[in-house]
């Protein structure tokens, strides 16, 4: 999934953002090597097989979404043997690669054994990738997403060497300690050394917003293989602009990008939704404006005070048309109809 001599732009997993609707779009419209799963929690039991394939239904389809993209399981848990019982469960179910998560700050997380908290315990990050790595055939890779530390950006080197140790095929890492959440500043120096001394690929992230983010993320890190978050969520442009400069799409004259027309991003958010998902009406309404927020963040959709009291899809992407210039008004009208017999309504679009 990962090749080492050749660059890559990867989705991040994203609690509650990066689910497989999404997934989907942004296979559909962007140049992303792959993409990773939210992460499924392992607790007391491994979890049965319609749990797996409701998390990542692209199991049902060689690991892909339907647009295409090749998708990694991530699992989160403390405990080694169910991890590995977990993991081949999943490969009997058809995943093709799997992640292993060691940075989620979350405190409810972390107070469960879980995420960032194995950070304090070095050798557990090698027996939990070991015993991930012993579950599945060796073809399956196994990689660790780290952050730099609990409390301290120095712990990265001997986690990073752990997870190397236990057989990780490439590691993640993002530029903070679990201590400082998502706070400013993002520290990548401690990446570029990590990559300069481990034997296997490692994928710099955090706060890659804009090209120039990425660019001196590459000129500090070294590094080749970059994870994507937010920046490109709410920057649709932004992977087709990182892709380009690694070398793995053409140029611009030469190709197509997704413009930031936020009617049709968000229609297709919608119908893959309505594909896969069937979701409350409301639900979806603020699926739709969570998007449209972290776009406002990256400075992408000046207008979201106008659209974030939005109730009704209906009155979403008419505030939203209203705001958008004359060639990106929503060609299509998304409608909610009744599904008695799931109790849920399907979001489904049709034109005008």
């Amino acid at each position: 999934m990962l090749d080492p001599c050749r660059p890559a732009v990867i989705l991040a997993p994203m609690e509650g953002v990066t689910d497989a609707p999404m997934r989907a779009v942004q296979g559909e419209l962007g140049p992303f090597s792959f993409a990773v799963t939210e992460f499924l929690r392992i607790t007391q039991l491994v979890p049965p097989r319609q749990t797996f394939l409701q998390h990542m239904p692209e199991l049902a389809h060689g690991g892909r979404t339907l647009t295409g993209l090749p998708v990694q399981l991530q699992l989160l848990g403390g405990d080694a043997a169910r991890m590995a019982d977990s993991a081949g469960r999943a490969w009997e179910l058809g995943v093709t690669a799997i992640d292993i998560n060691f940075g989620c700050p979350a405190k409810t997380v972390n107070r469960h054994d879980g995420g960032a908290a194995l950070l304090r315990y070095p050798r557990r990050i090698r027996d939990i990738v070991a015993a991930v790595r012993s579950a599945v055939p060796r073809h399956i890779p196994v990689s660790a997403k780290l952050r730099l530390g609990w409390d301290s950006p120095d712990a990265i080197d001997e986690n990073a060497m752990m997870a190397a140790e236990g057989g990780a095929t490439w590691i993640t890492i993002h530029g903070r300690t679990r201590i400082a959440g998502y706070q400013p500043p993002i520290d990548w120096e401690p990446i570029g050394r990590v990559r300069k001394r481990l034997p296997l690929p490692v994928v710099a992230n955090g706060d890659i917003w804009t090209l120039n983010d990425f660019r001196r993320c590459r000129d500090i890190t070294g590094c080749r293989h970059f994870m994507l978050g937010r920046g490109a969520i709410g920057h649709p442009q932004l992977a087709w602009q990182v892709a380009a400069e690694l070398g793995l799409v053409s140029r611009p004259a030469q190709r197509t990008e997704p413009s930031e027309d936020w009617a049709a991003l968000l229609q297709r958010l919608v119908d893959w939704t309505g594909r896969m998902q069937p979701t409350r009406a409301e639900k979806m309404v603020s699926r739709l404006k969570q998007w449209l927020r972290i776009a406002a963040l990256v400075g992408q959709f000046p207008h979201f005070d106008r659209i974030k009291h939005a109730t009704t899809i209906d009155d979403l992407f008419l505030l939203l048309n209203d705001s958008a210039p004359p060639d990106q008004r929503l060609k299509s009208s998304p409608l909610i109809v009744s599904a008695p017999a799931s109790g849920y309504n399907h979001i489904v679009t049709e034109t005008f």
